[in-house]
């Protein structure tokens, strides 16, 4: 470990003026050492040992200062801010409904692989499809679905494309 030797004492010194308040240099130049000893025969094929060092003694002194943030009590009185609702958390009452008016097949791939938790390939080969025409119709069901939903709930969209509003349909 002729490198570790050849730069400890630099270690220290950079380690010593950049150790948070209250952390001991010298604790961080021991976890240094673990950590380099933990690398085994890896850490003699490292290219530059020395680069690797300071840059591990950097990331520990930046561990360090991440754990010691200023942190403050949340008061108990603190009130909670209304959540923002986002325009399609409001489309999921419409969603229902609109699977419900879709084709039989568009519902199904849709249910089973956007709404549960099958993948694509696993409906490939219960439906006995190749991948990509599994995929294929997989797309066009999900473009069927989003054009229902923007007809059914009147979605409307700003000048950039995003959606905006709609009006959600009644619950019959």
């Amino acid at each position: 470990m002729s490198a570790w030797q050849a730069c400890e004492r630099e270690l220290h010194a950079f380690l010593r003026h950049r150790a948070p308040e209250g952390v001991s240099a010298d604790d961080l130049l021991q976890d240094l050492f673990l950590k380099a000893l933990l690398k085994d025969r890896a850490f003699c094929e490292i290219e530059n040992p020395r680069a690797w060092l300071f840059e591990v003694a950097r990331n520990l002194v930046h561990d360090q200062l991440r754990r010691k943030r200023d942190t403050r009590p949340v008061p108990d009185d603190l009130p909670t801010p209304e959540p923002e609702l986002d325009i399609a958390d409001g489309l999921v009452d419409c969603l229902p409904r609109v699977l419900s008016e879709l084709a039989q097949a568009d519902r199904e791939v849709i249910e089973l692989c956007d709404l549960g938790s099958m993948t694509q390939a696993q409906f490939a080969r219960i439906k006995a499809l190749s991948l990509p025409a599994a995929k294929s119709r997989i797309q066009r069901a999900r473009q069927r679905l989003r054009a229902q939903l923007i007809e059914a709930c009147q979605v409307r969209f700003d000048d950039e494309g995003r959606r905006c509003c709609f009006t959600p349909r009644a619950r019959v």
